[in-house]
């Protein structure tokens, strides 16, 4: 029990410090990011009133399953009709669900899931930032950590790299799977019907180099299964090459990409060839911890 109310919480907490990011401008906007807080005004709370209600559900229910309305709300100290349109959401989103029986909530199904993968992202980052470190060191450009959420990519972290270049990653920022080295990994190794659906929909063009046919993506997308990594030019930054390997958990499961990313004008053969095995002993020093632990993973990269 002490378990789910701790996912739940994860859960819960990462939604609101999603919320609580600055926007990003649209890739190739221009645009610079636009940040919602004023700055002038750093006491003032900016606390979401309904979604801090709808926490303290979801922890009650953690504690406490299978509570009716009237129940919540004299816990929580809450009106039965917040209560209920808290409950009628959380249910049509697959967090709680109701015992039609007797009218009572437990978290649903989808809250587990959730939780599970904050669960494995945190553990992601825990084994992956002291690699990402001393990929930056040792290479001197950026570098990526990435995840797939269904149909698109995520970047969970990012290192700067020493040289000033606009990528598109940055932590948070969503984008597609079809474009990029760290994107690319992922779909190629994504679940058949997820890489069908991404092949059937049409394929944005963000340069002149994108990839936007389906059969010359399916080519590469089995390249980079039998090579087991892929470099990337021009197609989603146009000037910018991307290096990516992938990160493999329990069972052989690819669950993330890592990528060193900068300027094509620095990507010599030479450079080329010793990002690419920096990386994929990067994405192995990972992977091992996600397996084995951090006592088993080597030692940390140095530059």
């Amino acid at each position: 029990m002490a378990r789910l109310v701790s996912l739940s919480k994860t859960v819960f907490l990462l939604i609101v410090d999603r919320a609580a990011e600055p926007m990003q401008a649209p890739h190739g906007s221009g645009s610079e990011q636009v940040n919602e807080v004023p700055q002038d005004e750093p006491s003032r709370d900016y606390r979401v009133a309904a979604i801090d209600r709808a926490i303290s559900v979801v922890e009650a229910l953690a504690e406490a399953p299978e509570q009716g309305v009237t129940s919540l709300a004299q816990r929580l100290g809450l009106t039965k009709s917040i209560v209920f349109r808290i409950l009628q959401t959380l249910e049509q989103r697959g967090l709680v669900v109701r015992n039609p029986d007797r009218a009572e909530y437990s978290l649903g199904f989808r809250m587990s899931l959730l939780g599970e993968r904050a669960g494995r992202q945190n553990g992601l980052l825990f084994a992956a930032r002291p690699v990402m470190d001393g990929l930056q060191a040792q290479t001197g450009e950026n570098v990526n950590l990435l995840v797939r959420e269904r149909y698109e990519v995520v970047v969970v972290a990012t290192r700067e790299g020493r040289h000033s270049i606009r990528l598109f990653a940055h932590p948070g920022r969503h984008g597609p799977l079809h474009a990029g080295g760290g994107s690319q990994i992922l779909l190629a190794f994504a679940p058949p019907e997820i890489r069908e659906a991404v092949l059937s929909a049409p394929l944005e063009r963000f340069t002149p180099y994108t990839i936007t046919d389906p059969a010359a993506l399916r080519t590469v997308l089995a390249r980079i299964r039998e090579q087991n990594w892929n470099v990337a030019q021009n197609d989603l930054d146009e000037g910018a090459f991307s290096v990516a390997a992938p990160i493999r958990g329990i069972g052989a499961e690819v669950v993330a990409a890592i990528s060193v990313a900068g300027a094509v004008a620095r990507l010599d053969e030479e450079r080329r060839q010793r990002n690419l095995k920096l990386v994929r002993d990067a994405a192995e020093r990972v992977s091992r911890t996600l397996v084995t632990g951090p006592s088993e993973a080597g030692p940390r990269v140095r530059a």
